[in-house]
């Protein structure tokens, strides 16, 4: 056995064929668009391309060729393997499928450049063909049985695929496999046969590529070979393999373990001649492999269009879902700027708390006057700030709670009107709103008092000044912040008739009282710092909501960057000498 050589090829064009491949592979196609099926399969077809053929061959353009027999069902592709190789190698047999193990036939001395991984990496080696018993038709196929004959020529192996219209799937897509991990294929059909549609969609594949490509016409009854080559030539014309090789083999008028060597003896002779001279094999590497890596760059170049409308997707999907949060972010704020709040119930406890009509009648007095009068008002009801805070902390709640509630919804009605919504939706079922409105409610309410407590010890921080702090007893430090509160709340855009003249003026009262506590600049402050508070209380709380849809299209594993990589792996391979 002769020792494996090292590698020749070129290291830059390799290095390159490298990064494509793994590009490839590292593409997803999560989004169930338009083309993304054909695109799926596209990708797994370039990748085995890369892995079974065009990265062995360009690493060793010196390795011996490899022929790959495949035809129809029936057609006698293991009884040509065997008549070539001079002994059985390949079982033959009437019950289809037959080759449930593809078998590869080199010169012993050639076996070290087979018994890896270099071709086919995919297939366990096995010694030897096929065994007697047959598979069940179910079980895949994951062996490659290796045969050593002298009767091959060095330079060249033979390798019997399955049928590529085989009633078992994993035949057909093995054999479509082995096909495009040929250097030269020997395309075996029958005189009955040869127009049947499959064969000759692999042939257009073929003559794509710039396969070499030998066609041999089984079967051919006596007295009709001339017309049926005839025929069969010109559909090869036609289809851009007028150079392939035609061989005809007469049909036998008993069934054969081998065919008669005139018949052989052609087809023989012609891979011998391929595999003698090593420059005619390296023609046929150079030929193959160009043709193929130029197949691979005009699929990839399709990937990678498929890879960005799932990038577009991917981003569609994610501006939905932050936009509609969003959204309900500042649907809470604005209801909170523009007097909403103070409708209901939150406007009923105020106007309890404070005594609306001392309020509005104090208004044009004196602000001395008015602060003793609002002072003794307070005193004489502590317990109202009590029911006020209240209604402000539920009406807070209930506006909030409907906010999360419609972002929820918007976003999934976006998502299942968006290209790969469906897709994304699938692992985010949708749950009864009754049965989250509690749990949602109460996650609501324990920030919201969670927001007043702070409003609260602000207001008593404030209240740390010695100045302050006696006009503030006055007042008292919850009746200080329910105040604020109203305050914050009080601007009158979103009222309407008396409730701008109730709610708006009593907020100027209660704004004008807390000024002579703290001073008008503090009550700015505290206002703004509530709100701003409030704000990022809100912003949090959409944020954790948000969280599971922006994580459902992060596990999608959307490369955004993905086509654009891609495109760039596939113009590095462009720019190379591939197999030149």
């Amino acid at each position: 056995m002769t020792q494996r050589p090292a590698p020749s090829g070129p290291l830059d064009v390799v290095a390159r064929l490298r990064e494509l491949d793994a590009r490839l592979a590292g593409t997803t196609l999560p989004l169930d668009l338009p083309g993304a099926e054909e695109a799926r399969r596209l990708r797994r077809s370039l990748v085995d391309q890369l892995e079974d053929y065009v990265l062995p061959r360009a690493e060793r353009l010196d390795a011996p060729l490899l022929a790959v027999v495949g035809g129809s069902t029936g057609a006698g592709k293991s009884t040509l393997v065997n008549s070539l190789v001079g002994q059985e190698v390949s079982r033959a047999s009437a019950i289809r499928p037959t080759t449930r193990r593809p078998v590869l036939v080199h010169h012993p001395d050639d076996a070290a450049w087979f018994t890896g991984d270099r071709v086919l990496p995919g297939l366990a080696r096995v010694q030897g063909a096929a065994p007697a018993a047959p598979y069940a038709e179910e079980d895949p196929i994951t062996e490659l049985g290796l045969v050593g004959a002298d009767s091959v020529p060095r330079g060249l192996a033979l390798l019997d695929a399955p049928d590529i219209d085989s009633v078992v799937a994993a035949n057909r897509r093995l054999a479509t496999q082995l096909l495009a991990a040929a250097d030269l294929w020997i395309f075996v059909t029958t005189a009955a046969r040869y127009a049947d549609a499959v064969p000759w969609e692999l042939l257009r594949e073929a003559a794509a590529r710039r396969v070499v490509v030998a066609v041999v016409l089984d079967r051919v009854p006596p007295g009709t070979a001339g017309e049926i080559r005839s025929d069969l030539a010109e559909r090869l014309e036609a289809e851009g393999l007028a150079h392939a090789p035609l061989f005809v083999v007469s049909e036998q008028p008993t069934a054969t373990a081998q065919l008669p060597a005139a018949d052989v003896g052609p087809v023989r002779s012609w891979i011998t001649g391929l595999a003698a001279d090593a420059a005619t094999r390296a023609g046929v590497a150079r030929q193959t492999l160009s043709g193929a890596v130029a197949g691979v760059l005009s699929g990839a170049a399709h990937v990678a269009t498929a890879a960005r409308a799932q990038a577009e997707a991917s981003e569609e999907l994610h501006a939905a879902v932050v936009e509609h949060h969003a959204a309900a972010a500042r649907a809470v704020m604005e209801a909170t700027e523009d007097g909403t709040l103070l409708r209901g119930e939150v406007l009923a406890r105020w106007q309890e708390f404070v005594g609306t009509g001392e309020w509005l009648r104090g208004v044009e007095a004196a602000v001395g006057r008015l602060r003793d009068r609002i002072t003794g008002f307070l005193r004489g009801r502590p317990p109202t700030h009590e029911r006020a805070e209240e209604a402000i902390e539920s009406g807070l709640v209930t506006l909030v709670v409907a906010e999360v509630e419609r972002a929820e919804r918007e976003t999934r009605r976006a998502w299942e009107s968006l290209p790969g919504g469906t897709t994304a939706l699938e692992t985010l079922p949708a749950r009864p709103a009754a049965e989250e409105r509690p749990r949602l409610a109460e996650e609501v309410g324990a920030e919201v008092r969670e927001w007043q407590r702070a409003l609260l010890e602000r207001v008593r921080a404030e209240g740390e000044d010695r100045r302050v702090r006696a006009r503030m007893l006055s007042l008292g430090v919850n009746a200080s912040g329910v105040t604020l509160m109203l305050v914050v709340f009080a601007f009158s855009g979103g009222l309407t008739g008396i409730e701008v003249g109730v709610a708006g003026g009593t907020a100027v009262v209660g704004q004008k009282v807390l000024e002579m506590v703290f001073g008008d600049q503090a009550v700015r402050d505290l206002a703004r710092h509530a709100q701003r508070d409030l704000g990022e209380r809100v912003e949090r709380l959409l944020e954790e909501h948000r969280r599971p849809w922006l994580e459902r299209v992060a596990e999608l594993g959307v490369d955004p960057a993905g086509a654009d990589t891609l495109h760039a792996a596939v113009e590095a391979v462009r720019s190379a000498e591939v197999g030149r």
